[in-house]
């Protein structure tokens, strides 16, 4: 493991997973399998794996159901951030998750992130490449053309430096958001409090000049519906084949 390698992340799981129905009318999207095994053991094996020691995960539908699941976990060790009560939003769920996750840059990922390693570990490239004094965030970005499941218009365009600038309304990007990142505790520096996208801080911090991007060696999968499932797996079959 890295020295630079952040000891703590943050796995956002409290979504309602609309776009996922019939299989999260019963259990939360973070519990679909792929590949016989969870969507969030993907992503909490990666951290691991990473060496990340600690992992605060919001709950909210079918936050019993993942809690327990969770309990049996020994690495990264989890800590549950409880938005039963008022989902808040992507943004919102870690400025309550940060007295958790320390004044360190930490690793930021969707539950629902997927995807094969090229030669380096890109969880491993984002810590080699994240400079605080040059980056709020840092985030993985994958090209919309040739992932799996994807078909939507992209979410960022990279400068030769490795700064981004977002897509406008009416534009087409060559990059999206993968779902995972590296965020500084700086990046959250007068947030609101009570629900809010992240989308707008990362706005904010490509105006100074501080979002910046790591194109993913790899291939992402986007898990958002049931047919996608089939896709990914026949994927990763294939990668191991």
């Amino acid at each position: 493991m890295a020295a630079n390698t952040p000891k703590a992340a943050m796995v956002l799981s409290a979504g309602i997973g609309t776009r996922m129905r019939p299989l999260t009318n019963k259990i939360p999207k973070p519990l679909v399998e792929v590949g016989g095994k969870p969507l969030v053991d993907h992503v909490l094996d990666r951290l691991a794996q990473a060496g990340v020691e600690r992992a605060v995960v919001n709950v909210h539908h079918f936050a019993e159901q993942l809690e327990r699941h969770l309990a049996a976990r020994k690495k990264p060790k989890i800590v549950i951030s409880d938005e039963r009560g008022l989902l808040l939003g992507t943004g919102g769920a870690v400025v309550k998750a940060l007295p958790e996750l320390g004044d360190a840059p930490f690793f930021h990922m969707n539950s629902d992130t997927i995807w094969i390693d090229g030669v380096q570990p890109n969880l491993r490239r984002l810590a080699d490449t994240f400079d605080p004094a040059a980056m709020d965030a840092l985030l993985l970005l994958a090209p919309t053309t040739g992932s799996i499941g994807y078909a939507g218009r992209g979410d960022f365009a990279f400068a030769a430096d490795g700064r981004l600038t977002r897509r406008g309304e009416r534009q087409v990007a060559p990059f999206v958001y993968a779902g995972a990142a590296i965020l500084a505790p700086a990046l959250f520096k007068g947030a609101p409090q009570g629900e809010f996208p992240l989308t707008d801080l990362f706005d904010r911090a490509a105006k100074q000049g501080r979002l910046h991007g790591l194109r993913l060696e790899g291939l992402w999968m986007h898990v958002g519906t049931p047919d996608a499932i089939t896709l990914a797996e026949n994927a990763i079959r294939a990668s191991t084949a």
